[in-house]
């Protein structure tokens, strides 16, 4: 079963000029459809597999003209292998990074840093977000940030390429985009990602009211992506290296921070202390969640059960 229960209905973004379908698929992946407005143009953007895509595309009434990959991986790409495998990618303009071209199956047009990909009379800019692996691209279109596992709601995706600073620059630079910009990623892992952002920075108290909203949702089955870049910025400890709450926390628990850290260290060291997974062991009753009036921070709390 996948982790989101409840029908997401779409979202509008770029002023009503584009139409947003979130998909669930697999057992965390989140699909999008993206559709121009005025043209009905519709790119997939990533995905495990084609039939959740098509059975949304029948029920919407959607015409696919467009695949939009940001990476290889094969919970992204498979969706390609299962239009082929059907028939239906032939005739699709399949876009995706044009630096690893040869692992995405059906393309037509690689693209790159700075390159323009058009969806009907939208045009969406394409950022080389590296760092997750590598020829990682996010697709731009106005204020919806397609950026697979780059950025997460409330973390980041693992460094399998790495290396740390070459993901740090990638997600600082996501963070330059407009607060409003909507976060569209590949995954629903929300909740853990905000257990382990608690655990190196319990005195947040965007972070404390975050959570409390996130939980409240996702106990009822729903999905709290797309997030706003406002709200990353506010509470995604990997858009946070300067916080001096998470700073100590980080070096009491991590080796690699020495007395002046620089930000990308900071974020490399905050990276592998999640990587351990002992923010999981962090319970529920931890949480800033039974009551809005309660202290935000407590010193006593242990670091995620170290």
């Amino acid at each position: 079963m996948h982790t989101v229960t409840q029908p997401t209905p779409p979202i509008e973004a770029c002023g009503g000029a584009l139409r947003i379908h979130r998909i669930a698929a697999a057992s965390d992946n989140l699909v999008w459809i993206a559709v121009c407005v005025e043209t009905g143009a519709a790119a997939v953007i990533d995905g495990p597999s084609a039939a959740e895509a098509l059975a949304a595309c029948e029920a919407e009434e959607i015409t696919l003209s467009a695949v939009w990959n940001t990476h290889t991986h094969d919970d992204h790409i498979g969706i390609n292998r299962d239009l082929q495998r059907l028939g239906r990618l032939e005739g699709l303009e399949v876009i995706g990074p044009a630096l690893v071209a040869d692992a995405v199956p059906g393309l037509t047009c690689g693209v790159d840093e700075g390159d323009e990909v058009r969806l009907g009379a939208l045009t969406a800019q394409v950022l080389r977000t590296e760092g997750h692996v590598d020829g990682h691209v996010s697709y731009l279109l106005g204020d919806a940030l397609f950026c697979g596992d780059t950025l997460f709601t409330g973390g980041c995706g693992y460094l399998f390429d790495g290396p740390p600073d070459k993901m740090y620059r990638s997600l600082m630079r996501l963070a330059e985009l407009p607060g409003e910009t909507l976060v569209c990623c590949a995954h629903e892992y929300t909740q853990d990602n905000l257990r382990f952002a608690w655990s190196v920075e319990p005195d947040n108290p965007a972070l404390a009211q975050r959570i409390r909203a996130v939980w409240a949702i996702r106990s009822a089955g729903g999905c709290v992506v797309p997030s706003t870049l406002e709200e990353e910025r506010a509470t995604n400890p990997f858009l946070r290296p300067g916080s001096p709450s998470l700073i100590q926390r980080v070096a009491a628990a991590s080796a690699q921070l020495g007395p002046a850290p620089t930000p990308s260290e900071v974020f490399a060291a905050t990276r592998a202390l999640k990587d351990t997974g002992a923010h999981q062991a962090l319970a529920d009753s931890s949480l800033p969640l039974a009551d809005s009036s309660l202290p935000l921070a407590d010193s006593s709390l242990p670091l995620a059960g170290l």
